[in-house]
């Protein structure tokens, strides 16, 4: 499975989006996962990667958190969670959507 992690230079959350990426990895019995971690630090950098915050999480290359409508920018990203908005996405959201994206890549993608 390949996933890539855009984030701003020196993002506070992307520690903690590695660990949950390991977590729901885990739970979800993903063993190989090909990360690939892409400094996004410019405006124009955004725009042609349609990045609208740090961090996002691309599996094969899509956006499983998506938000359409949202412009692109240089900026931190919130995800709703069960308890609140924070800086990451909680474990079973993103296990939920590399779950999706292992039973079907091609829906994965045009859910973006």
């Amino acid at each position: 499975m390949r996933v890539e992690l855009l984030v701003v230079p020196n993002c506070p959350n992307e520690n903690r989006a590695r660990d949950v990426l390991a977590q729901a990895c885990q739970q979800a019995g993903i063993t190989a996962v090909d990360l690939t971690v892409t400094v996004i630090d410019s405006d124009e950098h955004a725009q042609r990667r349609q990045f609208i915050g740090s961090p996002t999480f691309l599996i094969e290359g899509a956006d499983p958190f998506a938000a359409p409508g949202t412009p692109a920018a240089v900026a931190c990203r919130m995800y709703p969670t069960p308890a609140g908005l924070s800086g990451t996405p909680d474990v079973a959201a993103l296990q939920d959507a590399l779950v999706k994206a292992c039973a079907d890549p091609a829906t994965a993608a045009d859910d973006r």
